[in-house]
């Protein structure tokens, strides 16, 4: 991620030290939108909830519709890989927005690696 880019946590209290981690969807350097991190929902979900479309189509990782480049945090491949990702793309930060799972705080770039 650039030297640039704004840390992704979301103040719960101003007076209090707690933060809470954020999922944040930019589109090259702007961001689109971000909300707070929810165990077992997936990136798309949490687009919807930050207001920002991801296009999907099958909803299972076969079509690659929903394809996105993650730039921090961790969001775990499934194994094996599904239709719609394949060993290279994977490995370029593409994650599938309908089945990819966010662990904690995570940014990505709405648009596949290319």
């Amino acid at each position: 991620m650039s030297a640039n880019a704004v840390a992704a946590t979301l103040e719960l209290d101003p007076s209090s030290d707690e933060t809470r981690p954020v999922i944040r969807f930019l589109q090259g350097p702007h961001l689109l939108g971000q909300t707070p991190f929810v165990a077992g929902k997936t990136l798309v979900e949490h687009a919807i909830e930050a207001g920002v479309e991801i296009p999907t189509n099958c909803t299972s990782g076969t079509c690659g519709a929903c394809m996105v480049t993650l730039l921090l945090g961790d969001i775990p491949l499934p194994d094996p890989l599904p239709p719609g990702l394949d060993d290279f793309m994977a490995e370029e930060g593409a994650r599938l927005g309908c089945i990819g799972l966010p662990n904690g705080d995570v940014d990505v770039d709405i648009r596949p690696p290319l």
